[in-house]
């Protein structure tokens, strides 16, 4: 392997590790009842591909992860495809609005949600209550 070869891999392999670490878990029916029912704390994110204030939420979110790894380690991060699951008894459940809304769960109470919201400072908020709770 020659030397070009050789840094464009490693640097591609080291870009790519801070987003290893705050992958989500991508939503199925069933999930988040299912990490609630253990007790967990469910972070929800409404979002698409193609949505460029889910992006700016996305990028929010991964930075505050990476900054403080307690969120990572006490709420369950669920991604779910708005495309897939506007229409879904999760989404009607919620009274979901439309993508780009973020909810955090804990048990039967609703700690929180934004709609549309891409502000780091409220964005912490909501996964502090999430946090906390």
């Amino acid at each position: 392997m020659d030397r070009r070869h050789f840094l464009t891999l490693t640097a591609g392999a080291a870009a790519a590790l801070p987003f290893a670490a705050s992958a989500a878990t991508n939503y199925a029916p069933g999930l988040v009842k299912e990490h609630l029912a253990k007790g967990d704390t469910v972070f929800l994110d409404f979002k698409t591909s193609w949505c460029t204030t889910c992006a700016a939420q996305e990028r929010v979110i991964n930075a505050l992860k990476s900054n403080n790894p307690a969120y990572e380690e006490k709420i369950v991060f669920i991604n779910v495809d708005w495309d897939q699951y506007s229409k879904s008894e999760l989404s009607k459940e919620l009274r979901i609005p439309r993508r780009s809304t973020l909810v955090a769960l804990k048990g039967d109470q609703e700690l929180g949600r934004l709609v549309a919201q891409t502000s780091r400072k409220q964005i912490k908020a909501l996964m502090d209550a999430a946090l906390n709770a």
